[in-house]
């Protein structure tokens, strides 16, 4: 059992609050509510979103009802909570005349789930983040030398929970594409305004092959035959359901700065390799250095996420090609990341960004060193 970083729970459950869990399917969002309902000592109504009499009463919005379901117990949970009509407003009726019993709710659809819980919900909620297992987590339970020693691994097959437990390349590489296969576009092709199942995974495709470079929304477009609005909406919609992240462009108006371009990776190697149906083993293939960059870029924003710190993160490159693959910026402080796959040879700083940002940090990251970057401290 590789325990997470918001464990325990009871540091975020409180009355007359809902505690609200997104994350991407099969993360772990059920099993961290069961470890939870499992060493609490309140006693806890558990509601399974799909489950039908769960959405005739949660749904139904009848107070006197919900009265009746939850009498006796003093905490909800709902898992998969996305799947139960009027959520949101049934929650607010909860917390607002129930105000002694606090609840929990996870969803992977996260841009159905918060559509819902946005509004009614405002100043009535927490939100928290589920990632596949962190370096962090993992750390819990495995010493630096042996975290080493997963480290192509997790390049190649990713972190989920039941791929990091698999004991053989062949079941992790099996469990692997049937995430892939059967959860990773389940949220957004339930979204009633997709049409194109083809055009979509072709569209995650393209974007495995780009990981690490700055993508063009019209070229995108073009290959997929897809006008560059529906391009953007199935973006957002990859991002919202916890498929891609995002990483905008960084400037301060210098002129050279290129920023127009966002870069986009995943917030799973694993399943960034199932797309473009890649599994070899490093000294096999001609892509270490995306996976390197993808590993670190989603590591790291798993740590920041899970410390509660909030920087906004960027790259930033010139049109003369200098470039620098993750900047935090905390108000005016800067630090500056650079992640070199290769131990061979020196890393500078590039010359433009030492004479624009002369007081910023700068930091090569290695195979060395990388624990120091993904680590608690």
């Amino acid at each position: 059992m590789i325990p997470r970083s918001y464990e325990p729970l009871d540091a975020y459950v409180q009355p007359g609050k809902v505690l609200v869990i997104y994350g991407a399917r099969r993360v772990g969002k059920t099993t961290l509510l069961q470890r939870y309902l499992a060493s609490t000592r309140l006693r806890a109504r558990l509601a399974i979103g799909d489950d039908l009499p769960t959405q005739q009463v949660l749904g139904s919005l009848d107070l006197r009802l919900i009265r009746e379901y939850l009498e006796g117990y003093g905490l909800l949970a709902v898992d998969e909570a996305q799947y139960i009509p009027n959520i949101g407003q049934s929650l607010k009726m909860i917390v607002d005349q129930l105000p002694g019993l606090p609840v929990i709710a996870t969803g992977s659809s996260s841009f159905e789930l918060a559509g819902q819980m946005g509004e009614p919900l405002t100043g009535r909620k927490r939100t928290l983040v589920l990632f596949p297992i962190s370096q962090g987590e993992l750390s819990s339970s495995h010493s630096r030398f042996e975290l080493r020693q997963r480290l192509e691994e997790i390049l190649v097959f990713g972190s989920y929970p039941e791929v990091i437990t698999a004991e053989t390349r062949s079941a992790k590489e099996e469990l692997v594409r049937e995430i892939a296969g059967s959860y990773l576009l389940k949220d957004i092709l339930a979204f009633e305004r997709v049409r194109s199942s083809g055009r979509l995974w072709g569209l995650v495709k393209l974007l495995g092959f780009q990981v690490g470079s700055e993508v063009s929304l019209n070229e995108l477009g073009t290959s997929l035959g897809m006008d560059v609005k529906t391009v953007q909406r199935y973006l957002d919609l990859l991002e919202k359901a916890f498929v891609i992240y995002r990483l905008g462009g960084f400037s301060r108006n210098l002129r050279k700065e290129v920023t127009q371009k966002p870069k986009y990776y995943f917030y799973d190697n694993g399943l960034r390799n199932a797309v473009v149906v890649q599994f070899n083993a490093l000294d096999d293939r001609e892509d270490v250095g995306q996976l390197w960059e993808n590993f670190l870029v989603i590591e790291r924003v798993k740590r920041l996420a899970y410390a509660h710190d909030h920087p906004n993160l960027y790259f930033w490159r010139t049109y003369d090609q200098q470039e620098i693959d993750l900047v935090e910026e905390r108000g005016r402080s800067l630090a500056a990341y650079e992640f070199k796959w290769s131990r061979a040879g020196e890393s500078s700083r590039p010359v433009a960004w030492t004479r624009a940002y002369p007081d910023a940090s700068y930091s090569p990251i290695t195979p060395d060193n990388y624990l120091d970057f993904l680590l608690p401290g």
